[in-house]
């Protein structure tokens, strides 16, 4: 039985595999031209699962084409002899395993050339491709060079040259077809040239999953196994995951292998939830790089959480470093309005919580200090939770810490409100055994918290007061998603930053039968003088 794969390259015969068909045929076509391809995508986006499928398809349609694939990724460290040394290995290794997959083998004076031939810079490597082609009559050389970051500083520049001027010869070149992949771009690869040195490239773009291509992934489980997943767990999954390839296969993989649900049992929404958790709570690799990357560098904190709580938000501008690097790692992307957004649901939880300090101090002044009930003041006489009185003591905390707030470690002051709440929650969540994740969010100030529990759900709205107009906005955004998600009251909640702040707590009946709950909670931003 094949599975979802989570690591490495795809293989069709052993894992769920998402074809990509029209980007294949696209990708070949542009081969078929002669272009010199670029590719730059975040890590773990199938990059390399897709050229592999593209190129065993090269290879069945058109056998006059000749497929080189290489990859840089250990050659970072390399000094630049080394690394034509190693190219030269790679390249030789490379042509002999195609004329063992097509059964044939190498001529005399082929081998000889290839086991006396070494690259030493950039100007032998032309001359061996030039010679190369003498060697390989009637076939038209492809080259694919994977992890194209890894290539050494010091011969970016020159290799770049190398490859343009080849391209430039004639149409009869060798190589015929260039293909570069990795994550960052040319421009950010340092070559000390006013001149980009790989001006006649042909960028490819190799998107995230569709929700019809999750239902194609997921359809082949259910097709190969009999168990059916929801509708509406697939659409969640791809909601949650932006159709990110390895977090989809994350969490299919936990759905379908971990959690030990009857193969007779529809996949349904309480099992996503479950599966949604324990992704988050175990962590993966792509997650824990995540992580790694917003936390090294100081300034992406401040920018993401502007884009995640301001109204304002932040203009997608590549030009702008932080955000190029931050589009770089695949953590933002570009929304319909032009604007930053976080690329999924997931990836905004994780930076919160990466930001959250471990402990901010006021744990200990959450609840009132005249009970000692804890949590089960928060719960109705079923043992659900009350969100009203919940949320209630929230914005008592807020006025009871004060200046206090100020205090918490590692947070700007202008977002501590929404830092505060999301760890308030997601501490008496844990403590009552519910499952809360992060559902919809705009990039511009506006993050839904869903609290799962006992089979109910509580939605928790959050936005940075920007005035009476955008006051209002947020609760018709509010009473759309609740409409939504089938729910009949949500919580809306508003930190007001100004200087004379003005506190609210209002319930209102709105689009007929919907109600919302409703706090402006005045956050102090200043110290009392002494």
């Amino acid at each position: 039985m094949r599975y979802f794969q989570t690591a490495g390259i795809v293989y069709p015969e052993e894992n769920y595999i998402v074809a990509r068909t029209a980007e294949v045929t696209d990708f070949i076509q542009r081969v078929k031209r002669g272009k010199y391809i670029v590719l730059f995508a975040p890590r773990q986006t199938g990059k390399t699962t897709f050229f592999q499928t593209a190129l065993n398809e090269l290879a069945s349609t058109a056998p006059d084409y000749f497929s080189v694939s290489l990859n840089f990724e250990a050659y970072e460290k390399a000094t630049p002899l080394d690394f034509y040394r190693y190219l030269s290995n790679d390249i030789r290794a490379e042509i002999e395993k195609v004329f063992q997959s097509r059964g044939q083998v190498l001529p005399d004076l082929f081998a000889h050339f290839l086991a006396n031939t070494t690259l030493t810079d950039a100007f032998s490597m032309k001359e061996f491709f030039g010679e190369l082609s003498r060697f390989l009559p009637n076939q038209r050389v492809v080259v694919v060079i994977d992890e194209f970051d890894g290539i050494p500083r010091e011969v970016v520049s020159d290799f770049l040259h190398t490859l343009r001027r080849i391209y430039l010869s004639d149409r009869n070149r060798c190589p015929y077809s260039v293909s570069i992949v990795g994550v960052k771009n040319i421009t950010q690869l340092n070559y000390n040239a006013s001149i980009s040195p790989f001006n006649i490239q042909d960028e490819l773009k190799l998107l995230n999953f569709t929700l019809e291509q999750v239902q194609e992934l997921l359809g082949q489980y259910t097709e190969e196994v009999g168990q059916a997943f929801a509708p509406e767990v697939v659409e969640r999954l791809h909601r949650q995951t932006g159709g990110h390839p390895v977090l989809v296969n994350y969490l299919a993989r936990i759905l379908t292998e971990k959690m030990d649900i009857p193969k007779t049992e529809i996949i349904g929404m309480a099992h996503f939830f479950t599966a949604h958790q324990q992704l988050l709570e175990e962590g993966n690799v792509n997650l824990t790089h995540l992580a790694t990357n917003v936390r090294r560098e100081p300034r992406f904190q401040r920018v993401l959480m502007q884009i995640t709580s301001s109204d304002r938000g932040r203009a997608f501008n590549l030009y702008d470093e932080v955000v190029s690097e931050l589009a770089t790692y695949g953590v933002i992307k570009r929304g319909a309005d032009r604007m930053c957004e976080i690329a999924n649901p997931i990836y905004l939880y994780c930076i919160l919580q990466t930001f959250k300090p471990a402990v901010n101090g006021l744990e200990d002044e959450y609840y009132p200090q005249d009970t000692d009930n804890g949590v089960d003041d928060y719960l109705s006489d079923a043992g659900e939770i009350d969100m009203t009185r919940l949320l209630d003591n929230f914005r008592d905390f807020i006025a009871r810490a004060g200046f206090r707030i100020l205090q918490v470690p590692q947070t700007p002051k202008e977002y501590v409100g929404q830092h505060l709440l999301l760890a308030y929650l997601d501490l008496f969540v844990r403590q009552v055994h519910g499952v809360m994740h992060l559902e919809v969010q705009t990039g511009r100030g506006r993050i839904d918290l869903m609290v799962n529990h006992r089979g109910r759900k509580h939605i928790v709205e959050t936005k940075t007061w920007q005035g009476e107009k955008s006051y209002r906005a947020g609760k018709t955004q509010l009473a759309a998603y609740l409409k939504l998600e089938g729910v009949a009251v949500g919580y809306y909640v508003v930190f007001d930053y100004r200087k004379n702040p003005e506190s609210r707590a209002e319930t209102e009946t709105v689009a007929g039968n919907l109600t919302i709950r409703s706090y402006v909670i005045p956050v102090v931003q200043e110290m009392p003088s002494e």
